[in-house]
């Protein structure tokens, strides 16, 4: 049985300790979408510390293997998704696909490159969900090729209204392996941030509009 509140637990320290996650309660971050957020989150870097990667990969292996023994693909989302569905499917000794964000411009215009095929039960690996957009859309792709997304796998959660909201509506199940609740309880054991930060961080996770 996977202990998934340890592991959210665990992994959300590796990322504070190779600092993958900046807490800027005072100075938020502006993400694309134009949201502030007093959280900034870099999975990219797990990919030059090999021992946490792995961490990653074997714990998202451990998942599929209980909970969605019946998959056939591993599928990465393009681009921060590739080398953890990469890692997983090693691991599982299964294909891997990756699903591109826009349908190549030239040649045979691919938006799956590698081979699906119709019926195929896939789950798509993602590094992180904040509103769910681009991972819904990468199930979705799948979908249209005629394979099943079984789910969305991730490394973290922001845990936004949106994103819950988002996968509820397109039918798309998601687990992840660590989420913003876990991250601020390891961070404010470790003395990260300061038990008066504790209400504004909240706060902004039920109302992102919370920050200027």
């Amino acid at each position: 049985m996977v202990n998934t509140n340890q592991i959210a637990l665990d992994i959300a320290g590796k990322l504070l300790d190779i600092e993958a996650v900046a807490l800027r309660p005072h100075q938020p971050f502006t993400w694309t979408s134009g949201i502030k957020s007093p959280i900034y989150c870099d999975n990219r870097l797990t990919m030059s510390y090999p021992e946490i990667r792995d961490l990653i990969a074997e714990s998202f292996a451990d998942i599929i293997r209980s909970s969605y023994p019946q998959a056939e693909v591993i599928a990465g989302t393009a681009t921060a998704g590739i080398p953890h569905a990469a890692f997983v499917s090693q691991k599982l000794g299964l294909p891997m696909i990756y699903v591109r964000d826009k349908a190549k411009g030239h040649g045979k215009e691919n938006l799956i490159e590698g081979l699906v095929k119709p019926g195929q039960k896939v789950l798509v690996i993602e590094d992180l969900i904040s509103t769910g957009g681009s991972s819904i859309k990468a199930a979705q792709a799948v979908r249209e090729a005629g394979a099943e997304p079984l789910a969305v796998l991730a490394i973290f959660n922001y845990q936004l209204d949106k994103s819950t909201q988002a996968f509820a509506e397109a039918g798309i199940p998601l687990q992840t392996l660590s989420n913003y609740t876990a991250l601020i309880d390891v961070a404010v054991q470790r003395g990260d941030i300061q038990p008066e930060d504790l209400e504004l961080l909240k706060s902004w996770r039920q109302n992102p509009a919370s920050l200027k």
